[in-house]
Parts: C-alpha cells; structure tokens; sequence
C-alpha cells in the first residue's frame, strides 16, 4: 500500500513539473523572432499585425489604430484577456482559438517556447 501511494505521489509531481515549464525571457526573444515579420513588442507602433507592446493584460482586439478581424473582436467582446493561459492556447494554435481571425502563423509546438516567448512578452507590459 505505501508503494502505491509513493508511486502516486511521485507520478503527480512529474506530470506537475512537466506541466509547469520555467520561463526564459533571452530564449523567448530568440522564439520572438519568428513574430517580428508582423509585430514590435518595443513600442506601439502597428505592422501587419498589432504591436504586442503591454498585451498581457490587454482584451482581444483592442490595440488602438489596428483593424482586426471580426473574429478576434469579438473573442475580445466575450471577455478573451492575454494572460499566460490565454496566449500558451492561442500561440499554440492561433486557428484554432480564434476561428476566423486573420493571423496566418501556424502556431508554436513546443511548451518551451511558448513559456519562453511569453516571458519575452512580459518585459514590454505595464
């Protein structure tokens, strides 16, 4: 009975560890690169897409002076807010989240990258 409690314990902390990913902003800066074809994160100036300067935080399809799609305005209307949660699922898989928004990245696969490219974000919000 003691093994089987000890096995259980030690299977929670490894799918806990594994879920939690330690962020590392210079890598995610490295990721970021990948995204700075279409968006600045240093200021809030709009390219293709909106600048993700201070996006944690920030309600879905609200950064002045960019016209986004309809989808992701309304995402913003039921309440999408970029936190951790929010972006980890949609940098994951953009066109899946917000079905019909107009961002053409594919999305990042690794769990690594997207914690680290998050951290990165971090830095350039209020």
């Amino acid at each position: 009975m003691r093994a089987i409690a000890f096995f259980a314990v030690v299977s929670v902390a490894i799918f806990v560890t594994s879920q939690s990913q330690a962020q590392d902003a210079a890598a995610g800066e490295k990721v970021f690169a990948k995204c700075k074809v279409c968006h600045v994160v240093d200021k809030d100036q709009n390219k293709v897409g909106p600048s993700l300067s201070g996006v944690i935080g920030r309600t879905a399809g609200t950064h002045p002076g960019f016209k986004y799609s309809k989808a992701m305005t309304e995402a913003g209307k039921s309440g999408v807010k970029w936190d951790d949660a929010t972006l980890t699922n949609y940098l994951r898989d953009p066109k899946a989240m917000i079905k019909g928004g107009k961002m053409a990245f594919p999305g990042l696969k690794k769990d690594e990258d997207l914690a680290n490219v998050i951290a990165y974000l971090k830095q350039f919000s209020k």
